[in-house]
């Protein structure tokens, strides 16, 4: 009876070990769905909507330099003011939205791949 267990118990350590095993991450499996094309009015409008035009309005309050209610605005601050660094800085004097928090990271993310997708409208 006692060689049976041990040899149970050998088979259950043997089995938990070989199926725990992870040699590297590329043996990892991304679940996240593919996103296809971002575009302004898809997927980066609600997010200036939402967390710039309280001061990135027209007229600009606080500072703001120019308003950022339409995508040639946006589009002109992505390519001519520095939109992309200001949403990705860690640096809390330069971050926007000004005060922060700092955007989530998956936000400024879809930000960044609007750019990388040649920053379409829609």
């Amino acid at each position: 009876m006692k060689v049976y267990f041990f040899k149970f118990l050998i088979l259950c350590i043997i089995t938990i070990s070989i199926s725990c095993e992870n040699d590297s991450e590329n043996d990892l499996i991304d679940v996240t769905p593919p996103v296809t094309v971002v575009t302004y009015d898809n997927n980066v409008k609600a997010i200036i909507d939402n967390n710039c035009t309280s001061c990135h309005n027209d007229p600009p309050i606080n500072f703001a330099p120019m308003p950022l209610l339409t995508f040639d605005q946006v589009k002109e601050a992505v390519d001519n003011r520095g939109l992309l660094d200001r949403v990705s800085s860690e640096d809390t004097n330069f971050l926007m939205p000004a005060g922060g928090p700092r955007l989530p990271q998956t936000t400024i993310d879809i930000i960044l791949q609007w750019n990388t997708d040649g920053l379409l409208e829609q």
